[in-house]
């Protein structure tokens, strides 16, 4: 028999080594889950109206139209005709337009149903466009047949500025307004059917965001961006004055 001594010493057994759990990669969202998420969030009361007829049948010209410059594949058409039928709510025409370049495709965009008078982009009254407000330890309102172009800066020191743009001559197809307002208030109300960003900064502030979300097809895009320094800027949705109650 072999001595004990000179037998060699077997190195302990490794423990399997568990393989690391698999973890499923995300499920991409579609963009019209974005796009719903986003109303969602922004509780665009627009999006949860019913739509009309007339209301798909200027879709469905939108997107024949896109068809026929290019922006959409035939298999794209398809697919957007086919939900179209099933479309109910601005909610749902939205989804099916928002990645187009309507004001591009050259389809007249009717007033929105259910609003008197819509927002147009003008073609140009002659009307000097304004593009600055400024209001220190004073007022400064802007409003009814006013022109507006692609910028406005609006700066309050210890003053208050209000911009109502439900009336105003709308010449680009997006509006910027820059916002300064230290110790100050700038109010801002815009019509239903109009696209609203809000990208502002607040210290010691207010900055309102409830009147973000998307608008009518065609309708003018405000983008509403700055800073408020122990002062405030409200955005805000009001109908046109011929329809307030």
């Amino acid at each position: 028999m072999p001595d004990a001594s000179t037998t060699p010493m077997q190195p302990p057994a490794a423990d399997p080594i568990a393989p690391d759990p698999i973890t499923p990669d995300p499920i991409p969202l579609r963009k019209a889950d974005i796009g719903a998420a986003a109303r969602a969030q922004n509780l665009d009361p627009r999006a949860r109206l019913r739509a009309s007829d007339t209301d798909r049948e200027l879709v469905q010209q939108i997107l024949s139209a896109a068809l026929s410059n290019g922006s959409l594949s035939l298999s794209e058409f398809d697919e957007r005709s086919s939900k179209l039928v099933m479309a109910k709510t601005f909610g749902d025409l939205d989804d099916l337009t928002d990645d187009l370049p309507v004001a591009q495709l050259g389809v007249p965009i009717p007033p929105a149903s259910g609003v008197a008078q819509a927002t147009r982009i003008g073609t140009g009254s002659g009307r000097r466009r304004v593009q600055n407000a400024i209001a220190v330890m004073s007022g400064w309102d802007i409003g009814g047949n006013a022109a507006v172009g692609d910028n406005l800066q609006a700066f309050a020191l210890m003053g208050g500025i209000d911009i109502d743009l439900r009336e105003v001559e709308f010449t680009a197809p997006q509006l910027t307004i820059r916002c300064a307002a230290i110790m100050g208030g700038i109010d801002i109300t815009v019509p239903p059917e109009v696209t609203v960003e809000v990208n502002g900064l607040a210290l010691m502030g207010g900055f309102g965001t409830k009147a973000a979300g998307l608008g009518a097809p065609g309708a003018p895009t405000v983008i509403v961006t700055g800073l408020a320094l122990m002062g405030g800027v409200d955005v805000k949705r009001k109908p046109h004055k011929n329809q307030a109650t």
